[in-house]
């Protein structure tokens, strides 16, 4: 899947994005507010990213000020900082969106406060978020006399040291979220786990509560608060694209007629593939240097002679009444020395061979099976392959 750096400025500063595209045409745009002290880069944002990509969704994910790549001082940045960043980062995406706003823990009561601020979100997501963003103060419980008196102090989060000053703090009871919820105006879904360490169950039962209709909650049950196992940002990202279809305008279509196939370029060996209204996409292996987003052209070519066999035979049975209740056809493809195959008129060199064996199911008697993997040389796709088909090959340019 493309990956392209996304940099974009607010009051002077660098702030580092990163935008991940689907090889099809994007299904929506979103944007990813990772969660308190984290980065673009946390497993569950780059996880959940991933498998929204593979989904069809783009998404934009970024370092808030002060973190990762990002520039600036995160000593003087603030909740309203980081809505800023996130209102600077939608208009960088311009037209293109985002239609769909995800937010992690704090970065999900962050998405909540900037809705009403991003005009082209239609739907909000947020995984493990507090109601109020003054719920993270408690990371730093044992420091807030130190910061009130001295104006700043030194918290260790996460392992690592982080400034908290005085007006971050002053600055998150600035935020009544829950008034927010109440005037979202859009589709919500809240995602969390129920025995999250970090931030309470009760949090979504808050912001469900306080919010209106359409709104949706989904337990992540077994998962922990940053989505550190694989299986669990796998399944957000799973119900966030399902949920989302119900929400997001569809896209501009670039259906081509039925029986019309257009490839084109989308990375290395990528390859977008588009067939009438529908579209997937052919890669190679990793093994070979791809980046196995997709069946190899060997294996497409095996899977439509699979598929033209399965119709074929469900197709004969149906009109013959025979109770044939399903078809199962394994291919392989590889290429042996002729001397090798006893039923080939080639005795030199190598050829190539597809083993296909179709698995029938269903009380049919010998006879009926029998009959059906004789019907199986003659599907479609099996003569033309048998064919040999001719193939011309022409050149268009712009410019005709």
């Amino acid at each position: 899947m493309p990956r392209t750096r996304f940099d974009f400025e607010r009051e002077g500063h660098r702030l580092a994005g990163l935008l991940e595209t689907p090889v099809t045409p994007p299904l929506a745009y979103a944007l990813f507010a990772h969660c308190f002290t984290c980065g673009k880069d946390v497993a569950a944002a780059s996880r959940i990213s991933r498998a929204l990509v593979a989904k069809g969704i783009a998404v934009l994910r970024f370092d808030f000020t002060g973190l990762g790549n990002s520039d600036g001082d995160f000593a003087n940045t603030s909740f309203s900082s980081n809505l800023d960043d996130l209102v600077a980062a939608a208009e960088a995406l311009g037209e293109r969106g985002p239609q769909l706003l995800i937010g992690h823990s704090l970065g999900g009561a962050a998405v909540l406060a900037a809705a009403h601020r991003i005009e082209s979100a239609t739907a909000v997501v947020t995984i493990g978020a507090p109601a109020e963003p003054g719920h993270v103060k408690h990371l730093f419980a044992g420091r807030l006399e130190d910061i009130e008196r001295d104006g700043r102090a030194e918290v260790t989060l996460g392992g690592r040291q982080f400034t908290i000053a005085r007006s971050f703090v002053d600055d998150l009871a600035a935020h009544p979220t829950t008034e927010r919820v109440r005037a979202l105006n859009r589709a919500l879904l809240i995602l969390h786990a129920p025995l999250d360490e970090l931030v309470s169950i009760d949090e979504a039962r808050k912001i469900y509560e306080g919010a209106k209709h359409p709104k949706s909650f989904v337990a992540l049950d077994g998962a922990d608060h940053l989505l550190s196992r694989p299986r669990d940002s796998d399944y957000a990202a799973t119900v966030i694209a399902a949920w989302a279809t119900r929400f997001l305008p569809e896209a501009p279509s670039d259906a081509l007629p039925h029986g019309q196939v257009r490839v084109k370029t989308a990375g290395k060996f990528t390859q977008a593939v588009t067939m009438g209204p529908h579209h997937l996409v052919a890669d190679e292996p990793t093994s070979v240097g791809g980046t196995d987003l997709g069946g190899s052209p060997y294996d497409l070519l095996l899977a439509g002679l699979g598929a033209c066999t399965s119709m074929t035979l469900s197709m004969y049975a149906r009109r013959k009444q025979w109770p044939l209740e399903s078809v199962t056809v394994d291919l392989v493809h590889e290429r042996i020395h002729a001397k090798d195959c006893e039923t080939c008129e080639e005795k030199e060199g190598k050829i190539e061979r597809i083993t296909r064996s179709i698995r029938m199911e269903g009380p049919l008697d010998d006879e009926q099976r029998a009959r059906l993997l004789e019907i199986a040389d003659k599907c479609p796709v099996h003569r033309t392959l048998e064919g040999r088909p001719h193939i011309v090959t022409k050149l268009v340019t712009d410019d005709v």
